[in-house]
């Protein structure tokens, strides 16, 4: 069977959308990683299936690199707005359902196949955090921590050890390492599900404005990671964030068709 697919990136997060709306096209773990694979497939940190909602116009269905549906993906509903209003399916602003509940998007500019998307986040209380770390679910669960020298700094090799820890939890965690120069705050992140380093991701950016807030204070955070900056706005009250936006950058890549057996 013959298939068509988009690929876009979100601050160099790249994903496989499929459109699901008329026909409900089920892959299977396997052929979700099949694609997914960066040598044998088209390549991508992750898939999103875009389906019917029976609240609102769509729902994004996330499954990561290895083939496993995952939780929250920031990149990916941003990424997934912009598929959304490229493909005439809604307007400039949008609600949509995904694994933590309702988002709302904007696009903010679209002049191509390049926009800029802010994406609402849920709600956050944070409850585990020291001056070395803290643990918080921003839609998936994330540890960040703080580190010197970011740039050499072995991501992968440090961050699979964190992400395997049952100390820090049981369920496995992405682990997010930041460093603060001056007025500017450098993240770097291990996904679990992609078990490796990825050039940005939402939730993890969250998180990691978040710790920022904990840490140094304010309400606002750009956050550079290796594929862009993102932006986080929110309210704080002590340890409870509301009103979270995260904003970025989102590109079109290319459309095609693949052929799989179903």
């Amino acid at each position: 069977m013959q298939i068509s697919f988009h690929k876009y990136h979100g601050a160099g997060n790249d994903f496989i959308l499929i459109n699901c709306l008329t026909d409900n096209i089920i892959l299977s773990t396997e052929q979700i990683s099949f694609l997914c694979n960066r040598r044998l497939g088209i390549g991508a940190d992750g898939l999103i299936r875009v389906l019917p909602s029976r609240s609102n116009l769509f729902e994004m269905i996330y499954y990561n690199s290895d083939g496993i549906e995952g939780s929250m993906c920031g990149n990916g509903g941003r990424v997934v707005a912009a598929f959304a209003f490229r493909e005439e399916i809604t307007g400039k602003n949008m609600i949509f359902d995904a694994y933590d509940g309702e988002h709302e998007a904007f696009i903010l500019e679209a002049d191509g196949g390049s926009y800029e998307v802010k994406l609402t986040m849920k709600d956050v209380v944070v409850e585990q955090f020291d001056n070395a770390g803290l643990l918080v679910n921003t839609g998936s669960p994330h540890y960040v921590t703080r580190i010197d020298n970011l740039a050499d700094y072995n991501v992968v090799q440090f961050g699979r050890q964190i992400r395997h820890d049952k100390n820090i939890s049981i369920h496995g965690v992405n682990t997010n390492f930041m460093e603060k120069i001056d007025d500017q705050i450098f993240l770097r992140t291990y996904e679990r599900g992609v078990e490796d380093e990825t050039l940005s991701c939402g939730t993890g950016v969250t998180a990691t404005a978040i710790a920022a807030s904990l840490w140094f204070g304010g309400e606002s955070h750009e956050i550079v990671t290796p594929g862009g900056k993102l932006r986080v706005n929110f309210k704080k009250a002590g340890n409870s964030f509301s009103e979270i936006e995260l904003t970025g950058p989102v590109e079109f890549v290319y459309s095609g068709i693949f052929a799989i057996n179903l």
